[in-house]
């Protein structure tokens, strides 16, 4: 059948359904599942395709923070200050980070001062602009298709330059730190991922759009172009999703996709990318939290839907976000009394006897009552930020807050009964993304024995759960029986090749990167595991090979350069080796192997002055490695 039959069979249908069932709205529920533009078929339109027919939606939508999270890196899009304040120092790390524009270009240099000399400079263009400015502005690079996030961010709320949220604390990556689907797919639009990579994408979008929660328009336009208009005071249009005709929990589904950040567990087969407005969440993911003995006071910053549903108002009354929030509007467009309303809507009086507050303190915050019931706060992920707690509840007295958080256990948000290899998908996660402790991983062997799963079914979560306990020969032995060009997961194929690669087996490890390295073409990391066992089998041929792709995607990958000229010193081409190993320098100064292997070089070109110069050097710079001792040992020995 062909996509045009498809699309008119279900405008037909469509049509049928909204003219022969005349029941209101408030009987959705009984049609739940029948919108049509849930059929994967169904193609997306575009924000301005909408505004065409709900101009004044989309005026007053471009600036909400849905409609404002994403876009160029231009003055306009910036909420930035950009003064003699605006830099960073990182002392973990010992770098500066200053942000300037140069015409209309945002740039971030990250330099190294030592008695007050610049001995390092990484410049980096900036692309895009991450976040509505409401709380803050980060920074994407794209290196031809490739994302990631530059190190510091700009703090609105305080007017600050600082590290980015997760590069505090000795934990900058740098310019090294993937966006994946998981993040651009909440903070943006769904762009055009390159299958087969983490952070690759042939085509960026600008910013939420109408469709991330009405669903593809394509069925949609397609019928209003052919004059087949719904009377939607009276029946529902089932070419497009209204999140208001949804049952709650579908309709909250909409919201929580990106407003309940956790632990997201992909089901088999699944992508960010599946998820469409009006189908349940947990069709193509489950999403857990970690819950503490202070997580009534403690939370992330995008938890507002766990939140609110942890509220007796959701509970009992069984409220949805759009009780509050018109998503169409700017919250800081809507008045104090929007809210107010809608507690009001329910608490039909505010006399004594429904606010037990004093009536001074009720004078003097106006009858506000969002400002005592849903405080603002700090989140635990997000620096320099306060947030609404959409917590709905009486103030916690100090009294009552523990001073040592207990961890209870791990909560799947999204599924009233996990299954046992769910729990375990999740408890690994937990560990791998945010508590790396023993006591995570125990839990994950409870419930990986616990399942009644078949073998096949639990294999890559058990692949998974050996591969953090760094449990290699288990590894070995689950996959000893495995042909790897059958595997279909790239990410187990990987961590296979890992435990092959630490117990000295080069051979085996090359079979199941290669099989990694097909499954997932464009993940450069796996490109480059596989070119490093190439090197070890001396397939120098091969080895090239990958690493000239692997620079074809991205040449400012240390890793990738560093290996590139240790094949040229391999070859006798040593001026080329030097230039590839500077250049790995240039862009990471504290990368080890490349100054070994550039002591490597001197070795080769005989030059033990340089040599003994540069082991001095690097013997002050990285006290703790003992290859650089032992070389430097030996360099003297042969010298005296």
């Amino acid at each position: 059948m062909s996509k045009l039959t498809v699309i008119t069979f279900f405008i037909a249908l469509a049509l049928t359904l909204v003219f022969c069932n005349e029941d209101d709205k408030q009987h959705v529920a009984e049609n739940e599942g029948i919108y049509l533009n849930l059929h994967d078929t169904v193609d997306y339109v575009g924000m301005e395709t909408c505004r065409a027919c709900h101009q004044n939606i989309y005026e007053t939508y471009i600036h909400t923070g849905m409609g404002k999270s994403f876009d160029l890196a231009t003055k306009e899009k910036s909420s930035a200050v950009f003064d003699k304040h605006a830099l960073v120092y990182d002392k973990d790390s010992d770098f500066y980070y200053h942000p300037f524009w140069k015409d209309s270009s945002l740039y971030i240099l990250e330099f190294r001062l030592e008695n007050g000399d610049t001995t390092h400079q990484r410049l980096e263009k900036i692309s895009y602009v991450i976040g509505s400015g409401q709380h803050t502005n980060s920074h994407l690079i794209n290196q031809n298709g490739y994302v990631y996030q530059a190190p510091i961010t700009f703090y609105t709320q305080e007017g600050k330059w600082d590290l980015a949220p997760g590069f505090e604390d000795g934990e900058n990556s740098r310019f090294s730190r993937i966006i994946a689907s998981e993040c651009l797919t909440c903070h943006n639009h769904l762009p055009q991922h390159v299958e087969g990579s983490e952070n690759k994408y042939a085509e960026m979008p600008r910013g939420i759009e109408c469709e991330r929660c009405h669903g593809p328009g394509e069925l949609h336009v397609q019928a209003k172009m052919a004059g087949e208009i719904v009377d939607t005071s009276k029946y529902i249009d089932y070419s497009i999703v209204n999140p208001a005709n949804l049952p709650v929990s579908l309709e909250i589904d909409i919201c929580q996709r990106c407003h309940l950040q956790g632990i997201a567990v992909l089901n088999e087969g699944k992508s960010f990318y599946d998820f469409r407005p009006g189908m349940p969440l947990n069709e193509v993911m489950n999403v857990f939290l970690p819950r503490y003995s202070d997580s009534h006071e403690s939370f992330i910053m995008a938890s507002q839907a766990d939140r609110m549903k942890l509220s007796k108002c959701f509970t009992v009354g069984e409220m949805t976000c759009t009780n509050c929030h018109n998503p169409h509007v700017s919250v800081k467009e809507t008045t104090k009394n929007k809210y107010n309303d809608a507690c009001k809507s329910c608490h039909k009086s505010l006399e004594k006897e429904v606010c037990t507050a004093p009536m001074a303190e009720r004078q003097a915050k106006k009858d506000n009552c969002v400002s005592c019931h849903m405080p603002k706060t700090g989140s635990i992920d997000i620096p320099h930020v306060r947030i609404t707690d959409h917590y709905i509840g009486k103030p916690i007295k100090e009294e009552e807050k523990e001073e040592i958080a207990r961890f209870i256990g791990l909560e799947c948000l999204t599924a009233e009964e996990p299954s046992d290899l769910l729990m375990a998908r999740g408890y690994i996660a937990l560990y791998e993304k945010f508590v790396p402790e023993k006591a995570i991983l125990d839990s994950v062997s409870f419930y990986l024995d616990k399942s009644k799963a078949p073998i096949e079914g639990k294999f890559n979560t058990a692949v998974h759960y050996a591969f953090e306990k760094q449990d290699f020969t288990t590894i070995i032995s689950l996959a000893k029986s495995i042909d790897p060009t059958k595997m279909e997961d790239g990410w187990t194929a990987y961590r296979i090749g890992e435990a092959y690669v630490t117990l000295g087996d080069s051979e085996n490890a090359n079979s199941f990167f290669q099989q990694a390295v097909k499954l997932r073409p464009y993940n450069l990391d796996f490109n480059n595991k596989l070119g490093v066992t190439f090197l070890q089998l001396k397939r120098l041929e091969e080895a090239t090979k990958v690493f000239d792709f692997i620079l074809s995607e991205n040449d400012r990958l240390p890793q990738a350069l560093n290996n590139r000229g240790f094949i040229h010193l391999l070859k006798g081409e040593t001026d080329k080796a030097e230039r590839y190993y500077r250049k790995a320098l240039t862009l990471d100064p504290d990368y080890e192997k490349a100054w070994l292997n550039l002591v490597g070089y001197y070795f080769f070109k005989k030059d033990k002055e340089k040599s003994m110069a540069l082991l001095k050097k690097l013997r002050t710079k990285f006290p703790q490695n003992e290859q650089v001792k032992m070389l430097l040992e030996q360099l003297l020995t042969t010298n005296s």
